[in-house]
């Protein structure tokens, strides 16, 4: 009986040490997903926030050509293209807007296997009709060009709304 009772303690000790060594090193190869600085998120003197140097993020304001991307420009009235824009935002797909102002968009998109983060932005300034974007990865490196893709994406919806 000893036996057997050892022979069981043994194989839950090596389920544990296993599933611990898998915690730790998936711990080191994955990236932890981390919320951004409020700080580098919003709208500063007119102009949304810079894009950092890593390639995974654009922006339409004050960006190189790396992280360049042009603003959308809308032909209605402002809260028309507003209103208009957050219609379209509900059928992006794993995306949720957190933040809205009368000038200003924050909303989260969630990739689709990993749950990685980015955070999209649009600000519609008084002076211009136009809506000025950004979409930045909170984590790694590179996105694939997901964030270009996915403000593209809304352009043309927006487009084919006549806005």
């Amino acid at each position: 009986m000893i036996r057997s009772l050892t022979a069981i303690a043994q194989r839950h000790l090596l389920k544990i040490t296993l599933v611990i060594f898998i915690t730790i090193a998936s711990s080191c190869i994955l990236p932890t997903p981390t919320w951004a600085d409020s700080s580098n998120l919003g709208v500063d003197h007119g102009h949304l926030t810079s894009c950092p140097s890593s390639p995974n993020c654009v922006v339409s304001q004050d960006a190189d050509v790396e992280h360049s991307i042009d603003a959308i420009a809308y032909h209605t009235d402002r809260d028309t293209a507003r209103a208009t824009l957050l219609k379209v935002l509900t059928v992006v797909p794993r995306t949720e807007v957190i933040e809205q102002t009368d000038n200003y968009i924050h909303a989260l998109s969630k990739s689709r296997i990993f749950k990685f983060v980015d955070d999209v932005e649009f600000y519609f300034p008084t002076d211009e009709s136009v809506i000025h974007i950004r979409s930045a990865s909170r984590v790694g490196q590179s996105d694939l060009g997901v964030n270009r893709r996915r403000l593209e994406q809304i352009r043309l919806a927006l487009r084919d709304l006549n806005i």
